[in-house]
């Protein structure tokens, strides 16, 4: 039991068996002080003694004499009471199980398929953790996510014409001496939020009693102040609440109104249960009620994620938030807090709704995502992106698609377009890494089969080692274009500021879920890959990377 759970206690124990609250004078003289005169305190109740006795305790002013057993003092009843008062908060975070993608012989599968993935919350919920001096959870850990968090300074396409770009790029794995690294990037085209179309947001904000904390809806509050902050006349704002029941706080309200919409944020206060799925519903009704032909429409959730009121099954919301999606109307998520972060219910929400999920841990990021990237966050240029990498036999052995493990698709799923996929906002940028091993390497992580004929393969395609395909559809179109580009063998090249950037935040992603293909790990090493991209650092993000890995190093030494 901590220092604090002690004194309040053994203040308690010393209250309710005594029956009155000794005052400060009584206190003192028991201390072996020379008591005062002093006037007899009138008798109080039980309740009113706690409660005067907690409000002491909170300020730090409470003097306690000799301090006696509490199992002494109480009676059983008593005592539970006192333990529950001083029992930490119950540990309620969900996330769901992820299964390490494994390598593939490029001669029996040449083929990879993946939906892009351009959320971050992995990422800022770990360094949540990781500030506070813990490790996170393993299962918490999607390293795509962690790549992605990163700006690596791509070249952007030069209109909406043609909305994403390819780059690619290769160096030797820093973990294995024996593979390379493959970079495959998308840029999306960047524009600025006063070009966007009109935007017709839907704030539905979780007011239920598990946001009442600091970090959940006072940050909530704040944040989006900030983005109300970006807003413009021809913008038009509404915003639900839920809790054990669900409602309209304000109605659509034009985006220059901006005190009358903050006003209605920061007056928001927290109690009751969760009764998201109510809260849904009654958002998607406003936002359909106020539809922008053109525009944006947008549905903004910020929660802890705590649905526990009302239909919470994830495939009922699944279907709804499915259903609404094909009308139009996308869905961010935007989780905070701790203690009953529902991470996998967030993921889950925002990649059925054409949207990308955060998490806030600071107002830094509140920044970062409603003022830095808000044209990323709120307007998509291509939607349904997936990416297509065909190995060429003659030059890569083996490879292995680092992260991205609940985004496989089957091969067949490329051409389908009824098939969903990821979403990529205005300046978004997605990278995806692989550890391949070239054929003249003497590696395998594979033992070769005794009676599996080799292969012979022409190398008609020169020093190709991939080739990229990326199938996409603009926002308001139902059928794909597809764009590509070779990938020729680059080893010999100095890597980019970039690529080692993208390296060191998939090695430590790597490094926190316990990846059996590392074969060695160094804080050192990682932190200089990092520093080449310290002098274009402009909000701190990379340097405050290369604090985490310090923290991380600090904290995985401790017994």
């Amino acid at each position: 039991m901590n220092t604090q759970a002690m004194i309040f206690t053994t203040a308690l124990a010393m209250l309710v068996s005594c029956g009155t609250y000794e005052s400060k004078q009584t206190a003192k003289a028991s201390a072996g002080q020379p008591e005062p005169t002093t006037v007899k305190q009138p008798v109080i109740t039980e309740t009113e003694q706690l409660n005067e006795i907690a409000a002491d305790i909170a300020s730090e002013r409470v003097l306690l004499s000799q301090p006696m057993p509490v199992s002494q003092a109480l009676p059983a009843s008593k005592m539970a009471f006192v333990q529950e008062a001083t029992l930490p908060p119950e540990n309620r975070e969900n996330y769901a199980e992820q299964q390490i993608s494994p390598v593939k012989i490029t001669l029996d599968e040449p083929v990879s398929t993946f939906s892009i993935d351009v959320d971050t919350a992995s990422y800022t919920n770990a360094r949540r953790f990781l500030t506070q001096g813990q490790l996170p959870p393993a299962e918490a850990i999607r390293v795509e996510e962690f790549i992605n968090y990163f700006d690596y300074e791509l070249k952007a396409p030069g209109s909406a014409a043609e909305p994403i770009r390819i780059e690619t790029e290769q160096m030797a794995t820093p973990w294995n001496k024996n593979t390379q690294l493959l970079r495959v990037s998308l840029q999306a085209y960047r524009t600025r939020i006063d070009d966007l179309p009109p935007m017709n947001l839907v704030f539905l904000l979780d007011v239920s009693g598990s946001m009442n904390s600091p970090d959940k809806l006072p940050l909530l509050q704040r944040s989006f102040n900030t983005l109300v902050n970006q807003l413009r006349p021809q913008d038009h704002v509404a915003i639900a609440v839920y809790a054990g029941s669900s409602g309209v706080v304000l109605e659509p309200t034009r985006g220059d109104k901006k005190t009358a919409i903050n006003r209605a944020i920061n007056e928001l206060r927290a109690g009751g249960s969760t009764h998201g799925s109510a809260g849904i519903h009654l958002a998607y009704d406003l936002a359909q009620e106020n539809f922008v032909e053109g525009g944006i429409n947008r549905i903004i959730l910020a929660t802890d994620g705590d649905f526990n009121v009302g239909t919470t099954s994830i495939d009922d919301l699944q279907k709804l938030i499915e259903k609404k999606r094909e009308r139009g109307v996308f869905l961010s998520v935007i989780g905070f807090g701790q203690g009953n972060y529902n991470d996998h219910l967030m993921e889950e929400l925002s990649n059925h709704g054409n949207g990308t999920a955060y998490y806030i841990d600071s107002f830094q990021e509140a920044r970062k995502i409603f003022a830095h990237q808000l044209t990323s966050t709120l307007q998509t240029v291509a939607k349904d992106v997936k990416i297509q990498v065909e190995f060429n036999p003659a030059q890569v052995a083996e490879y292995r698609l680092i992260g991205y493990d609940n985004r496989t698709l089957n091969r067949e799923d490329f051409n389908n377009d009824k098939i969903d996929a990821g979403e990529m906002g205005a300046g978004h940028s997605v990278t995806a890494l692989y550890e391949i091993v070239t054929t003249d390497s003497s590696f395998r992580f594979n033992q070769p089969l005794r009676y599996k004929a080799s292969t012979q393969h022409s190398d008609s395609t020169g020093n190709e080692l991939a080739f990229v395909q990326v199938r996409y559809k603009k926002p308001e179109e139902s059928q794909s274009e597809l764009m590509s580009a070779p990938v020729n063998d680059r080893s010999n090249d100095e890597p980019s500021s970039s690529m080692q950037l993208a390296a060191a935040v998939a090695w430590f992603g790597e490094q926190l879920r316990g990846s059996l293909y590392l074969q060695s790990y160094s804080s050192g090493e990682l932190a200089n890959l990092i520093s080449p991209s310290l002098s274009r650092d402009e909000w701190g993000y990379r340097r405050e990377l290369q604090q985490l890995v310090h923290n991380y190093q600090t904290i995985a030494q401790q017994p």
